[in-house]
Formats: C-alpha cells, structure tokens, sequence
C-alpha cells in the first residue's frame, strides 16, 4: 500500500517536470481552449506542436484526439510513436487505451497480456506497470500484473500491500481474505487493519463462516502461527459466539505456554460486550494458574466486578448475589482492608444495601473505607455518596444530606460536586420538599454532565407539571414514596404505592410517569413484555408528555436487545430522530439506526 502510493507520487512528480519543460505560450493556449471546452481549436494547436516535437506533445495531443474521438488519428500516432519505441510500455498502454474506445476489447487484451507475460523480473519495473493500469481505471489487469509479478520476482508475498488495495476496492471478499491470510504471519502489526477492513467488507455470517472455514485449513497446515488463532478469536467475537471465542483462547494459552495476557484481553471485550458467564470463566482459568501467575491478582479482581456487573445488569439468580458478597469478603481477608481494596469495600456495600438489605452492615463497611488513611479522594467522595445513600434507605435524612453536603463542598466545580447536589435534590422530593428541590435541579439543568442535566430537568418537570393543579402536592407526594422504593430496589412495596395513587387521588396528573415506573420495574425484573405494554402506552397516549421520548428510545433498545425485533428497532430510533430531534438520546438513536439500517463504518 506504501510502494503504490510512493509510484503514484513518483509518476505525479515525473508528469509535472515534465509538463513544466514544455510550457510555451501556445501550449497554453491549447490548454486553455480545452479548459474552456474548445477543444477543435486546442487540437488545431496540439496538431502543429506535435509535428514540432513528437515526445514532448504526444501526451497533450493524445488525451485531445480521444476526447475528440478522433480514435483513428489517435491510433496512428500512437503506433508511430510505438515504431519509434518499441514496446515502450506508456505507449503499449495508451494504444490499449485507444483500442478500448474504439471497441477492440480483444485487441487491447492481447497488448496487455503480452505485457504481463513479458514481465522482467524487477520490483520497481512491475510496480509501474501495476500502477499504470491502476491510474487508468483498469484494476483488473493491474491484479494481473502484480500477481504475474510474483511468480517473475519467485515471491508469493511480493506486492501484498497493492493487492490488498485493490481487491479492497474491488470489493472481493474471498481473493481480499486469502490474501490477508498470506500477508500477515509475516506482518502481524497489520492484524487489527485487517480486521477493520474485512468487518467492513463483509456483510454476514456466511462471510464469518467462510473465513472461520479458511483459518482452520490455515491452523490445520501450520499449528503453530498465532496469528490464524488470534483472527479465529476475532471472528468467534463477531459472530457473539462469546463461548467459543473464549474456549480458542484458553486453548492457545495453554497450547504456547503463554503468559494469560490474551485471556485477561478477552474477558475485558466480553464484558464490553455483556458476554458476563463468558468472561467469569476466563477470570477463573486465570486464577486456576495460582497466586504466581502475573494475572491473579487482576483477575481476581476483575472476576468479582464481572460477577458484579452480571448482578446489576445482567440475568442472575439469588444465589449469584451471596456468592458475590463472599467473593467480596474472601478478597477483603486476603488482601486487607486498605487504601488499595477501598474500592471493593464500596462495591461490597452497594451489593449488602441495594440487593441483600444489609443497610446496617453497607453503613459500617463504607465508615471504614472513609476511615482508611490515605483513600483516594475519588473514591473517598464516592464512598460518602453511598453512604449518604445508606442513611436516607435507613430513614436517617439528615445524616444522609450532611454527608451529600460534604461532598459537594469538598469537589466545587467538578461533577462529583453536580452528582451530589443532585442527590441532596432527590432527597429533598423524596421527602416532599418539592420547593427546596426545584431551586437546586434549576442549577442543575446547566450541569456539565448531561446525564445529571438530563435528570434534573426531568425531575423538575415531574415536580412543576404534578403541583401546578394541586398545589399541596398530595398525590405527588405518594408517587415519591414510590420512586424511594424503586431507588432502594423494592419493587414490590414500589407497586403497592403505585397501585394505591388513582385509588386515593382519582384524577391525578400522574398516569404517564406512573406508567414509566412500572416499565422500569418490569425492566428491572427481565419482564420485557410487560414493559413493553407500558412503554407503548406512553407512546401513544401521552406523546407529548415528560417520558414520551425516553419510552420511545426504551422500546427501541428493547426490540434491539431483549426481544429481538430489527425491524421495530429500527423504527422506533426513527421515530427518536424524526419526532423528537431534541432528545438526549437523538446522537444514540442515529447510530444505532445507521447500523441496523446496515450502513458501512464511517458511512
């Protein structure tokens, strides 16, 4: 790819030279009348200067006969100048070019062949010529030349870099696949080119089958070469096959005796992924190597935030939530309870309050994290959050805004400091100090994070659309209840509330952000299609309301994700796009449109 592009600069600088030896004050003139679409008058001028100089002007005179299609006179010059220099390859292929023109396909071919099968065997000689038929839209015989090039230099991976330039072009998936396949054992740098190219190119698993097929005749002929297994990896993670992918890279760690690196790598695309099960497995074959192995600490950490991940966003079961917090517990008894295991002490009593209602043992471990001298600061702040957290589910509200407060005196001008005004914010509507908090969301609305500036809009909408007709606020205040239970994950004291709002303040202003509570808790609980049901309700009846967009966007990554749906997916990001441009989630909305829509990467 580097040597074309270097010929194509070599035979742009030699034209340039070139030209500039034969400017002259007709020649311009010439120019000029072809510039401005005269092209009889230029030929006139061409006709006159070739006869002076037959070298100099061909090229100039040429290009105005066959844009004339004066082909006749073009082929006699060109063969005149071919008797001058004989099998001068520029103009072998300007005749072939002529020929083309004049419909002699067949009489092209055969000049273009025997230029191929003539080949001298020197690098820079077969560049050219491939080059040249690159330069006249004819990649077919420029494939040709470098092909034939190899068998005259004996190199079967000369050329490589044009090849795989052209048949990308071309967009030949199998010649462009074998060719990678060839080309990089010998260049393992080019791996991940190789991948972007070929993802973009290909266009579904029979594409992946294809080259998987390819790779295992590749693995089966030379065992030993990495590389094939490393692209098999890759095209296991394409397909989601997430098990395979994983199985082939334990295999080859312990087939070459390696040093766990391109496992540890792995789990960390398959968590990107939510591959979490997959990732778990790998995590344990690392540790299954012992406390020597260079990954066993990273990945007995890593196990645990993957577990951790699987509890809060993933399918589990209530044992994975106990295994977890013992998990947590092993890792704080043999490594300690210090500035450097902070973190998990913060995780571990998010795990106890929000899951396991441990709300007195979350308290105690966060008071020793922020005891530990020398705890980062980040993580210092994020322990008090949480902290504060424990303390409003514990029915302690003042201690919990003390330690919001700390936060956001202790981190001005930062989002740590807008998360934690945020949080003082929520608590005050959780408590029905709905003045109070509508005063601090209004600052938020300008917060740096959109995510914070995106809740603290929404909330102070909820707040002022839901006591503007009852101005005590009653109803609200009930719904608030609710949303406390959600946000300590009790989704059955959540419904309870819910259920009772209509029946104790019939014609409330609540109906959509009810229904949005219950989307999120049959969400929370896996129920999709329940969820659905509530969502679309929204949708249609309350589209101009608070959480019309944000239901439009969730049945979209719902169908995209959850109950597998292209087809509605695709419409509902549409929708985002077309009916609500000023949406939070419009930029999310159009990528994943594009690529359900199937457009190619940077399209």
């Amino acid at each position: 790819m580097r040597r074309l592009h270097k010929n194509l600069f070599l035979i742009f600088f030699t034209l340039v030279w070139a030209n500039a030896l034969a400017q002259g004050p007709e020649l311009q003139l010439a120019q000029q009348y072809s510039a401005n679409g005269e092209l009889t008058k230029a030929y006139e001028l061409y006709q006159k200067l070739f006869k002076q100089d037959n070298d100099a002007y061909y090229p100039f005179f040429i290009n105005n006969l066959i844009t004339l299609k004066k082909l006749d006179e073009a082929e006699s010059i060109t063969k005149k100048m071919l008797r001058r220099h004989p099998g001068e390859v520029d103009y072998v292929l300007k005749l072939g070019s002529v020929y083309t023109h004049q419909g002699k396909g067949e009489d092209a071919a055969k000049l273009y062949d025997e230029l191929i099968k003539n080949l001298a065997p020197d690098v820079a000689v077969i560049a050219n010529l491939g080059m040249q038929f690159y330069q006249n839209g004819n990649i077919e015989y420029a494939i040709k030349t470098f092909k034939q090039g190899r068998k005259a230099v004996n190199d079967e991976t000369a050329f490589a870099h044009e090849l795989i330039t052209l048949y990308g072009q071309k967009r030949d998936k199998g010649a462009l696949t074998d060719e990678y396949l060839n080309f990089l054992p010998r260049n393992p740098g080019y791996v991940k080119q190789a991948q972007h190219t070929l993802a973009g190119l290909y266009e579904g698993n029979d594409d992946y089958d294809a080259l998987k097929s390819a790779l295992f005749k590749k693995i089966q002929k030379d065992p030993q070469q990495t590389i094939y297994v490393d692209l098999i990896i890759w095209q296991f993670l394409q397909q989601k096959d997430y098990d395979q992918a994983l199985t082939q890279a334990i295999a080859l760690n312990r087939r070459t005796n390696g040093d766990g690196s391109r496992v540890f790598e792995l789990c960390r695309s398959l968590n990107n992924n939510s591959a979490y099960n997959a990732a778990i497995r790998g995590y344990e074959y690392l540790l299954s190597k012992g406390r020597n192995d260079p990954f066993y600490i990273s990945a007995k950490i890593e196990l645990i935030n993957t577990k951790n991940l699987k509890v809060t966003t993933g399918k589990y079961a209530e044992a994975d939530l106990y295994s977890l917090e013992k998990d947590y517990n092993e890792l704080l008894s043999e490594f300690g309870k210090t500035r450097s295991t902070a973190f998990a002490m913060q995780k571990l009593a998010t795990l106890q309050g929000f899951k396991l209602n441990k709300l007195n043992s979350a308290q105690k471990l966060l008071e020793e994290a922020i005891a530990i001298p020398g705890i980062s600061a980040q993580i210092l702040a994020a322990c008090k959050l949480d902290l504060g957290d424990m303390c409003l589910l514990n029915n302690r509200p003042w201690d919990a805004t003390l330690l919001y407060s700390q936060v956001e005196k202790g981190f001005t001008n930062t989002e740590m400091e807008e998360e934690a005004k945020l949080r003082n914010a929520k608590l005050a509507y959780f408590t029905g100090d709905f003045a109070w908090a509508k005063g601090q969301l209004g600052v938020l609305k300008a917060a740096t994070s959109k995510l914070i500036a995106n809740d603290a809009l929404n909330l102070q909408l909820l707040i002022t659309d839901n006591t503007t007709a009852d101005t005590t606020g009653e109803a609200l205040k009930m719904y608030a209840r609710a949303d406390l239970q959600i946000f300590a994950e009790q989704p059955q004291k959540a419904i309870k509330i819910l259920d009772s709002i209509d029946k104790m303040f019939p014609g409330n202003t609540l109906a959509d952000d009810i229904l949005m509570a219950r989307a999120r808790l049959h969400i929370g609980s896996k129920d999709y299609n329940n969820a659905v049901m509530a969502l679309k309700k929204i949708a249609e009846f309350h589209s101009n309301d608070l959480w019309a967009d944000d239901a439009v966007f969730m049945l979209g990554d719902i169908y995209d994700n959850y109950l597998p749906d292209k087809a509605q997916a695709q419409a509902y990001y549409q929708k985002i796009i077309t009916d609500y441009p000023g949406s939070l989630w419009i930029n999310e909305a159009r990528k994943r449109f594009r690529i359900l829509r199937g457009d190619t990467p940077g399209a």
